[in-house]
């Protein structure tokens, strides 16, 4: 078993230096640990979400007419102008630091200008393997928006989508500090979960699934309460569970699985623990807490619509699979759902066989602890279950080949949690192999990223044990080698990074507090 030596009050804790360390010191070791990792494997997808961020940094707007045709997902809508048909959450989210930075993106972008207009450059070759990719560079370098695109990626990568998955990193500490009381055990799983997991290849850009699935995990934790607050803070934990599932709507219409599920769960518990009353009375608060941001997602709907509420796809044009059921949603189809688990280039259970173990360890995770009982596994595999079969009806399942595993994405965290349990009950050999292994195929598929050729997800692999360590943002920047001379002649070597961020998080690690 992977445990902790015993301390002055009986507990656990790690053996070590970390014994000198208090859980909170830990936590923000671990939270700068996983931003910077995680930033410095920042790819350069340009995704529907960030033409919104853009539009409401810059104007406080949200029409996208500036980048009409750049993006298959962007379409207009006549009076109203060009739309994404996305819900606008992580949008409006990524938003705020993309407003703090854009000043100096502006003054970059805007000497860059000046420069080509001189120097009356033409756009330089990129030597992408994707004809789509080659010809939307070549547009947005005409309209002058290539380096705008790439900084603000950058910025919304590195300020936001990085520190939101280093918070649900930090929140799985948490959890698993309670539940296996060993601090030791906890730190290295929750490493385990950020680099161990497909959270590491869908933190390389903003992505919104991932983000959604953090903000769900952080109500049912609300609601749950492994941390053991004092049962006067019902009423404020249920109204922000409440803000948490609302938002989850806000950032994605399958964010309605965890909206309701939450609110189920918290009824039941509530119940269970106090009086019917008590439960409706604390369900109450929680659907005041939701309806902030639905009403938000309301509001944008019908600023950029005309109509608050039908969703944005109700007015996307004809595309590919939008012919079946609703916009492309209808029932749940057996083909869909096997390829969202098994598919080689984006299944599950083929991008992370870990999350397997949550399943076996069903009957291991009841003889944990009993903060982990019937209610929370009910909740976590039940909601894996309706989620799995919402998507299982939404025909765009199948276009998850060029991105990788995208739309099962938030139930990273609450998979994790009976997983985790049962890695703990294990020898420490077993838990080191198969962490090994899950680390990996997850970090070689967020250092290479392409699921869409070749193997699936077993082509990064290969390719980088093959081809030796390289970063998605090198990657790029070797296709303009025309540009920049003899720079990347020999490939761009990601080494001289990974020796600067390894002598940072020595320092971060090495920094001793007093004992305890």
């Amino acid at each position: 078993m992977i445990e902790g030596s015993k301390d002055a009050h009986g507990g656990e804790c790690p053996r070590g230096a970390l014994a000198y360390w208090s859980t909170q010191e830990i936590a923000i070791r671990l939270f700068l640990t996983c931003w910077i990792i995680f930033a410095l494997h920042f790819s350069t997808n340009i995704v529907r979400e960030i033409y919104l961020t853009l539009t409401i940094g810059d104007h406080a707007s949200f029409r996208v007419d500036e980048y009409a045709g750049l993006h298959p997902d962007l379409f207009e809508k006549p009076g109203y102008g060009w739309h994404i048909g996305s819900n606008p959450g992580v949008s409006m989210v990524a938003a705020v630091p993309y407003a703090i930075v854009r000043p100096i993106i502006d003054a970059i972008v805007q000497h860059v200008r000046v420069r080509r207009e001189q120097n009356q450059q033409n756009p330089p070759a990129y030597d992408s393997p994707w004809p789509m990719a080659r010809r939307f560079y070549e547009e947005s370098w005409k309209r002058g928006y290539d380096v705008k695109f790439a900084l603000g990626s950058l910025v919304m990568q590195v300020l936001c989508m990085a520190p939101s998955s280093a918070l649900g990193v930090v929140a799985m500490f948490l959890v698993l500090r309670r539940l296996l009381v060993s601090r030791r055990a906890a730190l290295w799983l929750a490493f385990l979960y950020a680099f161990g997991t497909p959270v590491f290849y869908r933190t390389g850009y903003l992505n919104h699934n991932l983000m959604l699935g953090h903000i769900a995990f952080g109500g049912f934790l609300l609601l749950w309460n492994p941390f053991e607050w004092s049962r006067d803070s019902r009423p404020a934990r249920y109204g922000w569970a409440g803000v948490a599932g609302g938002t989850a709507l806000l950032f994605d219409y399958s964010g309605g699985i965890f909206l309701v599920a939450l609110c189920l769960y918290g009824l039941i518990k509530a119940c269970a623990e106090e009086s019917f009353q008590a439960g409706m009375r604390f369900s109450i608060r929680y659907v005041l807490g939701a309806f902030g941001p639905i009403f938000l997602l309301w509001w944008y709907q019908g600023m950029s619509f005309g109509h608050p509420f039908l969703p944005g796809q109700h007015w996307m044009p004809s595309v590919e699979w939008i012919e079946r059921g609703y916009q492309g949603v209808g029932w749940p189809q057996f083909e869909l759902l096997s390829l969202l688990l098994f598919d080689y280039r984006y299944g599950l259970f083929v991008t992370s066989p870990l999350m397997l173990l949550a399943f076996v360890a069903i009957q291991r995770a009841f003889r944990v602890k009993s903060i982990l009982g019937l209610r929370e596994l009910g909740f976590i595999f039940l909601t894996f279950f309706a989620l799995w079969l919402f998507f299982g009806g939404v025909n765009y399942t199948r276009l998850q080949f060029n991105t990788g595993i995208r739309y099962l994405s938030p139930i990273f965290p609450f998979l994790f949690i009976p997983l985790a349990v049962t890695l703990a009950q294990w020898s420490e050999r077993w838990v080191l192999l198969i962490g090994i292994v899950s680390v990996a195929q997850n970090w070689a598929l967020a250092m290479y990223r392409d699921v869409e050729r070749g193997l699936g997800v077993l082509d990064p692999l290969f390719h980088v044990f093959a081809g030796g360590f390289q970063l998605p943002l090198l990657t790029t920047l070797s296709r303009f080698n025309a540009q920049f001379g003899d720079v990347f002649v020999n490939g761009p070597s990601p080494l001289p990074l990974f020796a600067l961020t390894g002598a940072l998080l020595y320092v971060i690690w090495r920094a001793r507090s007093e004992p305890m």
